[in-house]
């Protein structure tokens, strides 16, 4: 999904996103369009940037979730540009800031990567947002995190375009603050394409200390992931798309 920069385009374009992220219907879904927004609802501060979108929690101050839809071309994009981590000027105050994450141990940790953004310069400045951003174990986020972000971009260009959904499971809150930032306990991201069979989906699970495997060990149903997190991730893709996943279709 991609924001208009125009004010009355762009509120017409938040109605529709919310529209949806709430739609019940799951009849002819890529027909409908935003199919990588989860269930939400009009309590939620959600932001729509130009290469995803998200709902920030004043809570937490970490995203609740991240969305966007990355396709073949933009997963090789070239843009470069050097950016400094900030505050989103969408988002209203208590919001995280780099002073929380600073001396604090923890990664800002993009949940939509900087290399699946650098087909605009644009997407790439405000995937440094604070709503873009969580803390992450400097290992996991160099190791098994930035995997499955590499698989993403694999699968992207094997099937034209992925639909990703990803962000923090706050839990116990075992890891305690970054400054005022919760420090989440694991990550999800899920992944859905359209094959000529229909459509397929898998979710990652990957907790938030030294994790450096390979994507396979953290792969799991998208079912599994909506379990853990509470939320129904793909509304609009039918239920038995959830259910299991094929390790063969994803390890390309």
């Amino acid at each position: 999904m991609r924001p208009i920069w125009h004010t009355t385009l762009q509120t017409m374009l938040m109605a529709a996103m919310l529209a949806a992220c709430t739609a019940a219907t799951q009849d002819h879904p890529a027909e409908l369009g935003g199919l990588e927004l989860p269930a939400c609802d009009d309590s939620e501060d959600i932001v729509i940037h130009r290469g995803y979108t998200a709902s920030y929690n004043h809570t937490t101050l970490t995203p609740d979730w991240v969305a966007w839809e990355l396709t073949a071309e933009e997963s090789r994009g070239e843009c470069n540009g050097t950016y400094s981590f900030s505050r989103d000027p969408q988002v209203s105050f208590p919001k995280a800031s780099r002073e929380d994450y600073s001396y604090s141990g923890w990664d800002k940790g993009h949940m939509a990567p900087r290399a699946d953004m650098k087909w605009s310069e644009k997407a790439l400045e405000e995937s440094y947002y604070f709503t873009n951003i969580c803390p992450q174990d400097h290992t996991m986020n160099s190791g098994a995190w930035r995997k499955i972000e590499e698989l993403t971009r694999r699968v992207a260009r094997e099937y034209g375009t992925v639909y990703v959904v990803c962000g923090p499971v706050h839990g116990s809150g075992q890891y305690g603050q970054a400054g005022s930032v919760s420090v989440p306990d694991a990550f999800f991201k899920a992944l859905a394409v359209m094959t000529g069979n229909g459509y397929r989906t898998v979710g990652f699970l990957v907790e938030n200390n030294k994790q450096t495997g390979t994507p396979r060990k953290y792969a799991v149903s998208v079912d599994s992931v909506e379990a853990v997190v509470g939320r129904d991730l793909f509304p609009l893709l039918p239920e038995e798309a959830e259910a299991s996943f094929d390790w063969n279709e994803w390890n390309k």
